[in-house]
């Protein structure tokens, strides 16, 4: 099954095996001579052979990376990809936040040159990169099998930005104060009224629900989520803002529930968690949104050196990394993955590269549809 027609509808997802190193990643349309000119005549970056790529890499010696990944696997993806590439020096920086992707967004706008050659995308911000892309066709290089990245990675739309992961969003219970039966089947089950009266955790900025809106179908959609949020509001819910904040709070003894939550952010605070009082439920549709989505800046000193992290990102080795310490964060698309494995055969809900863009919007208008709530401080 071709997984490149996946988009942000709700779907029944089949999750075939699929082959890093092959070269026949998708059906392929037209021959490698013919891929490269017709890139090129839309004023693309078409190479043609990943080892004409490697030995431009050699060239330029070193790469820096501005990136949205947990430093403590900063080490781990340097340490892995210069045991491929040896020649080349690898420096990461992280960069975290809305106000920081701002910052460095208008850095670039004003056409002076960074440090960075390959640099992280903000969602509230996805919109404003793309002009600002070193302009390689990696999807065709992808699909020519010339770069060893699954196509689903690539924005179709831009064809040069790459997504290597997806995040989660799962419902989190404490087991010492609510029963595993008592935990909601479906997201409509929060409207019951059992669950009025600050009953569960709301987080004042619900990214959940701009995925909510980009699924149309199976009765979602963004009609459905304003009108979702409008009736979790009239629940009288407990409002937070933060993950690790609301699960601290939760793991303390102090709350049952909460309605949406990163799984990588759960998975991070049961580290903390000796007695697994904080347990996981995965609701359908269950809510996807691609992660780390990357890019390389035109004016980067080393794009090939980027190229090739890219791809070492995508690799099993560097899925394998986002799973162990972003945690479980790798791509659906990588066969072995957790979260492959945890929406096998699942009808789920993607926030992919049609409709990423929309993100920041549709979160504002979910936040009026909760009637733009605060987060509380020492209320119980």
């Amino acid at each position: 099954m071709n997984l490149a027609f996946l988009s942000s509808a709700t779907l029944l997802v089949f999750l075939g095996s699929f082959m890093f190193g092959t070269t026949t990643f998708a059906a392929r349309a037209t021959t490698l001579p013919e891929a490269k000119k017709e890139a090129e005549s839309k004023g693309f970056i078409f190479e043609t052979s990943h080892d004409d790529i490697v030995a431009k890499a050699k060239k330029e010696k070193k790469l820096n990376v501005l990136s949205g990944a947990e430093p403590t696997s900063f080490q781990e993806f340097m340490k892995s990809f210069q045991a491929k590439y040896p020649f080349l020096e690898v420096s990461m920086t992280e960069i975290t936040g809305a106000e920081a992707a701002r910052r460095h967004i208008l850095e670039v706008k004003s056409g002076r040159k960074t440090e960075y050659d390959l640099v992280n995308i903000n969602a509230v911000l996805y919109g404003e990169y793309p002009p600002y892309a070193k302009k390689f066709d990696i999807l065709g290089m992808v699909q020519q099998g010339v770069l060893r990245i699954h196509p689903t990675m690539v924005d179709p739309n831009n064809r040069t930005i790459v997504a290597v992961g997806h995040g989660l969003d799962v419902v989190v219970y404490n087991k010492n104060l609510i029963s595993a039966d008592k935990i909601p089947d479906r997201w409509e089950d929060f409207l019951k009224p059992e669950f009025k009266g600050r009953k569960f955790i709301v987080d004042v900025e619900p990214r959940i629900y701009s995925v909510f809106a980009s699924c149309p179908g199976q009765g979602l959609g963004l009609e459905w989520m304003l009108n979702y949020a409008k009736k979790i509001r009239a629940q009288e819910p407990i409002w937070i803002r933060g993950f690790t904040r609301a699960l601290s709070a939760m793991l303390a003894g102090e709350y049952a529930l909460h309605s949406g939550v990163n799984y990588h952010s759960a998975m991070r605070l049961k580290k903390k968690d000796a007695l697994g009082i904080l347990d996981v439920k995965v609701i359908e549709p269950a809510p996807l949104r691609v992660t780390h989505p990357q890019m390389i800046l035109y004016s980067a000193s080393s794009p090939y050196a980027a190229l090739l992290f890219i791809e070492h990102q995508a690799s099993p080795e560097g899925q394998a990394i986002m799973d162990r310490y972003e945690p479980v964060q790798a791509s659906i698309y990588t066969p072995g993955s957790i979260l492959n494995g945890m929406v096998k055969g699942k009808k789920v809900c993607i926030n992919g590269f049609d409709t990423y863009e929309k993100s920041s919007e549709w979160m504002k208008d979910a936040v009026e549809a909760l009637g733009f709530p605060k987060e509380e401080v020492g209320r119980k």
